[in-house]
């Protein structure tokens, strides 16, 4: 992981402008935007969109990068809710971390999940907008979210409740749900990986610590 964020930081380092696009997510929530309201109107536009490995290997190429563009739901009401958490937690994340490395994490995002596409055949992008959601958790576990508009929840324990219910689907779900959901994933690896992993370990030696303590306190 170590040798990742070396090379990340090059990658940083060497960016010049027009390696990237700067507010991100003014495109990509803007056109979810629109192709919720092709659907609304009944021009169903997400069935031109999704990703579909028949369909792009017959020449539906754009439905490569368009998947993204599909709408987090159906409902109106939840729409513009959807819509707004979504541009809030990416422009927040590109403010954090600079517009290059905001785009590098998405992109990261967008090839993993073409690659479980090819796996399993059909590519949605709910994997590629829940990284940015751990992304977010990971960087302010403690910023809190209005559930239902009311209920005040941290960040940290819905991202709990998300990874708990991605980790049941991946012990249930077949062996190709399973490659979409590590291949849909492998930015949030890339980039906080190394973390958990010190995390966990900090946290082993700790407790170690306190039941050393503890037999020690005993004798």
């Amino acid at each position: 992981m170590e040798l990742v964020r070396k090379q990340l930081r090059r990658l940083e380092l060497k960016a010049r402008r027009g390696w990237y696009v700067t507010n991100l997510m003014y495109y990509v929530v803007g056109g979810m935007a629109i192709v919720f309201l092709m659907d609304f109107i009944g021009m169903g536009a997400s069935r031109w969109v999704y990703f579909d490995r028949a369909a792009i290997a017959s020449g539906q190429v754009w439905r490569l990068a368009t998947f993204i563009f599909l709408p987090p739901n159906s409902s109106l009401l939840w729409i513009i809710f959807s819509l707004y958490f979504y541009w809030m937690i990416g422009n927040t994340l590109e403010n954090q971390w600079g517009s290059f490395k905001f785009n590098l994490y998405y992109l990261l995002g967008i090839v993993g999940a073409i690659l479980g596409g090819l796996v399993t055949g059909y590519g949605y992008n709910t994997y590629l907008n829940l990284s940015l959601f751990l992304a977010f958790a990971a960087l302010f576990p403690d910023f809190e979210m209005r559930l239902f508009f009311f209920l005040p929840v941290k960040m940290k324990w819905l991202a709990l409740l998300d990874i708990l219910l991605y980790g049941y689907n991946f012990v249930i779900g077949s062996w190709s749900e399973r490659a979409a959901i590590v291949l849909s994933l492998l930015n949030v690896a890339l980039f906080f990986g190394g973390d958990a992993v010190r995390a966990v370990k900090l946290e082993a030696g700790t407790l170690r610590r306190r039941w050393a303590f503890r037999r020690n306190y005993r004798r």
